[in-house]
């Protein structure tokens, strides 16, 4: 199963020849991709009965990716973080079944420390059976001791565009059964093993070469649905364009999705 979205559900005057006249801008969108991504809950909360009416306003089979409120990430930095994360994953849960993946960007100057992130994971884990995916920012969160840690707690590290580091634009971390890659530090052992855990592969291209702004190309198009038609068919992989700023994402997202039904995997 492949998502291809857009880093909210804005529908540029360019490119709304492509959608239903009538509706808002979240069920005409939803008519047309299968999810987005919820970059708004990043900078303010929002109530569960805001989230339960997009999940009203769209399709039975549509998704929703949600990012991590800044409290927990940035301000916080996964320290002391129970109280804002139960207010969170309670705000959300109002998306029901169409709840995706958590998305847990953490900011540029993070870096990995096992112990805070092993006890942050460890709480999300208690509170959380869904699909969880984490972009790292920072150098030291691309090495195999933090790589099994995320692969010991079910959660997946985003592959990101553009980026200083050639690994980060490689799915890592845990890749779902079957498919989870080992370290050069070995195999790990599996955590919550009891209760079954919901996988996603993530990728969050954000244009390259001027990051949010930049348009891909139909190459450059070409060479991401390669990458995510070489995944293997059990996992849930997402596509979400973030180069919103300049409105292309909407564009390279169609362009995505056609190219992926041409060889029937959308």
């Amino acid at each position: 199963m492949i998502i291809v979205g857009t880093a909210g559900w804005s529908l540029p005057r360019s490119a709304r020849s492509e959608f239903a006249d009538s509706g808002t801008h979240l069920s005409r969108y939803s008519r047309v991709l299968h999810g987005t991504e919820i970059n708004s809950s990043f900078a303010r909360s929002h109530s569960t009965e805001t989230y339960a009416k997009w999940a009203r306003s769209t399709p039975r089979g549509f998704r929703f990716a949600v990012k991590m409120n800044q409290a927990i990430t940035h301000d916080a930095r996964l320290k002391k973080a129970r109280k804002p994360l139960e207010q969170f994953l309670t705000e959300v849960a109002g998306l029901g079944s169409k709840l995706g993946p958590l998305l847990v960007q953490l900011p540029p100057s993070l870096e990995f420390d096992s112990r805070v992130a092993r006890t942050f994971f460890d709480l999300i884990r208690q509170l959380h059976a869904g699909a969880i995916v984490c972009e790292p920012r920072h150098a030291s969160w691309f090495t195999p001791k933090a790589n099994n840690l995320l692969i010991e707690h079910h959660i997946g590290r985003v592959a990101a565009d553009p980026t200083s580091l050639d690994v980060a634009s490689e799915p890592g971390g845990w890749l779902g059964p079957g498919c989870s890659r080992r370290s050069k530090a070995g195999s790990t052992t599996v955590r919550n093993s009891n209760i079954e855990i919901q996988t996603a592969v993530y990728y969050r291209l954000h244009g390259t070469p001027r990051r949010y702004w930049s348009v891909y190309t139909p190459d450059q198009i070409e060479r991401w649905a390669r990458r995510l038609l070489a995944l293997p068919r059990g996992s849930q992989t997402w596509c979400i364009f973030d180069n919103t700023a300049g409105g292309g994402a909407l564009e390279n997202a169609l362009q995505m999705a056609d190219r992926i039904h041409l060889v029937g995997r959308f």
